[in-house]
Parts: C-alpha cells; sequence; structure tokens
C-alpha cells in the first residue's frame, strides 16, 4: 500500500486556485518570491517618489503665484516711478506717489513673508535647496526658496521725492521674471518625473503581475489532468497489487 500513498495530492496547485497566487510561500519559488520582493520595493519606491513630485509642482504654483503678484506691484511701482519722473509735479504730488510706492512695496514684503507651503516660508530666503526623493534607490531631486524681500531686490530705500533711479525697479522686475523662468523649468522637470515614475511603476507592477498572478484556467485543466494521472495510478497499483496477491494465492494452493 506504500505505493497507493506515493500518488500526488496536488496541494499546491489547489492552494494557488484558492488563492489567485502562484507564490503563497517561498517553497512556490523562492528565486521568484525574492524578485517579486524587489518588484514590490520598487513600485512603491516609484509611487511615492511621484507624489513627492507632484508635492513639488504644488509648491512651485504657490511661488509662481506669489511672485505673479510681486510682478504687478513691481510694474506699478514703475508706472508711478515714471510720473514722478515728470518736473511739472510738485513735492506734494510726489509725496503722494511715494505713499502708494509705500504702500506697494509693503505688498511685496507681505507677499515675501506671508508666502509658505506646508509651514515653510518660500519667499523671505529663509529657506534655500529642499530635497525630495524620487523612488527607493536614493535618487532625489529638490525645489527652491527664494528671497524676495525689499532688500534682496534692492528696492526697499526706493524713494521718489528726493533722487532715485529708475533702473532699481527694472533689475527687481529682472530678477523676479528669472526666477519665474526657472520655476516654470522646473515644473516642467517634476511634470516629467512624474510621468516617468508613472510608466515605470506600471512596467513593474506588470513585472510583478507575471511572477505572481496564477492563470486559472490553466491551473485548473492542469489540476483536472493531474486528478486523471493520479487515478490512472492508483487503477495501476491496484491492479499490480491484485497480481502480485493473485500469484501468492496460486503459490499457496500448490
Amino acid at each position: 500500500m506504500s505505493d497507493i500513498s506515493s500518488v500526488s495530492t496536488n496541494s499546491n496547485i489547489y492552494g494557488q486556485i484558492a488563492s489567485g497566487s502562484k507564490l503563497n510561500s517561498a517553497a512556490d519559488g523562492a528565486a521568484e518570491l525574492s524578485i517579486l520582493e524587489e518588484e514590490k520595493t520598487t513600485s512603491t519606491g516609484l509611487e511615492v517618489g511621484a507624489d513627492n513630485m507632484a508635492s513639488g509642482i504644488d509648491l512651485s504654483n504657490i511661488e509662481d503665484g506669489a511672485l505673479a503678484s510681486i510682478q504687478d506691484y513691481l510694474q506699478r511701482i514703475r508706472e508711478l516711478a515714471l510720473q514722478a519722473s515728470n518736473d511739472l509735479y510738485s513735492d506734494t504730488d510726489k509725496a503722494a506717489i511715494q505713499a502708494e510706492i509705500d504702500e506697494l512695496k509693503q505688498g511685496i514684503s507681505d507677499v515675501a513673508s506671508q508666502t509658505t507651503y506646508n509651514t515653510l516660508n518660500l519667499l523671505d530666503g529663509s529657506n534655500g535647496t529642499l530635497q525630495m526623493a524620487t523612488d527607493s534607490n536614493g535618487n532625489s531631486t529638490s525645489v527652491s526658496g527664494y528671497d524676495t524681500t525689499l532688500e534682496a531686490l534692492g528696492i526697499s530705500d526706493f524713494d521718489v521725492t528726493g533722487e532715485f533711479d529708475i533702473s532699481k525697479i527694472d533689475s527687481a522686475l529682472e530678477a523676479v521674471t528669472s526666477t519665474r523662468s526657472a520655476i516654470g523649468a522646473k515644473t516642467n522637470a517634476l511634470e516629467y518625473g512624474i510621468n516617468y515614475n508613472t510608466s515605470a511603476q506600471l512596467a513593474s507592477e506588470s513585472s510583478q503581475s507575471n511572477l505572481e498572478d496564477l492563470d486559472i484556467a490553466e491551473a485548473v485543466s492542469e489540476k483536472k489532468k493531474q486528478e486523471v494521472l493520479n487515478m490512472y495510478q492508483l487503477m495501476m497499483q491496484k491492479r499490480k497489487q491484485d497480481d502480485e496477491q493473485s500469484q501468492y494465492t496460486r503459490l499457496f494452493q500448490s
């Protein structure tokens, strides 16, 4: 009867069909399981990296919107400075113009000090390069904080009631425009990075599926085939035992 007990019970196939997975334990494929875990780590890193870069884009959009406001303030200051350059304006007129310029400068100062992302100040010079992981392999990218305070823009003492240089406003405008261009380039790079991570993650998940997911139809067919083979093996073993028993009976009777 020991031969009968050696017939396959297909426990692996039953377990795989029940779970829908080809890899329920290391015994189902140690190498494949190791590769699967590496792919899962890669996929998770790519997903988190894409989320990080999306946060970077959100931060950059906040910076860009704030800088657009500062540009508007500067353009108005320049317009007022041009008016103040007219010798037909009296000292009283120029004082009134300066009063509006001071309000506009205060607006720039407020934007620089109050523009934040998750409590991080973005435009007052207190934060420089901010690193973000892009995958699970130690790769990273960065976004930047900037300094657009009145002092950094060189217009803290800009005053049209006396001698003044309008080129200071032009230089401030140029600096803000250059910063917005850098932010736009970084945003484009982050969007590219997100697209890459998304594509790479899909490829990794496809690889995981090929390693792990069970073809149910194929597994059921294999199970049925194995059951037929098991039944045939049982029949052959039973026949062998019957023949051996018959030979022993004849020998005993003779």
